[in-house]
């Protein structure tokens, strides 16, 4: 789920901790109960959308955050991440599973942030880069 949103880089930010609480419902988590909702940023000023997506041949599911990065490529345009916004359905702050990092790493711009949403609003930042630092990455295949 992608969405064009023509708003300040503070208010889109805003809007998408807003939505994430909603989403956590979308979730499919049948086997670990831990829903995730993920919103991507990308640097045109678009929010996408994801949620986790468990299946029976736990764990070979897919992150909210792999879900949200296939809405920004699926919507085209932009491939260049600035903020991954993250809500969990306990409400705790969570980071992106190793995987994740790894696939936000393919995407992140310098500045890129991952942000963690409690309650609709976000509580914490941290800069991407300090939590996959020396990544291997696009970069090293060119």
């Amino acid at each position: 789920m992608s969405a064009d949103v023509t708003a300040t880089a503070e208010s889109l930010e805003q809007e998408a901790a807003g939505i994430l609480p909603d989403l956590l419902s979308r979730a499919y988590a049948r086997y670990s109960n831990f829903t995730v909702a993920a919103a991507v940023i990308d640097d045109l000023g678009r929010a996408h959308y994801g949620v986790n997506v468990e299946n029976a041949a736990y764990p070979v599911g897919t992150c909210a955050e792999q879900t949200a990065i296939g809405a920004m490529i699926t919507a085209g345009g932009a491939r260049r991440i600035d903020k991954v916004l993250i809500a969990a359905g306990s409400d705790a702050v969570v980071q992106p599973c190793g995987a994740c990092r790894q696939r936000i790493a393919e995407f992140a711009g310098e500045t890129c942030e991952i942000i963690s949403v409690q309650g609709g609003r976000a509580t914490e930042r941290i800069p991407f880069w300090t939590l996959l630092p020396h990544s291997f990455g696009p970069r090293d295949l060119d």
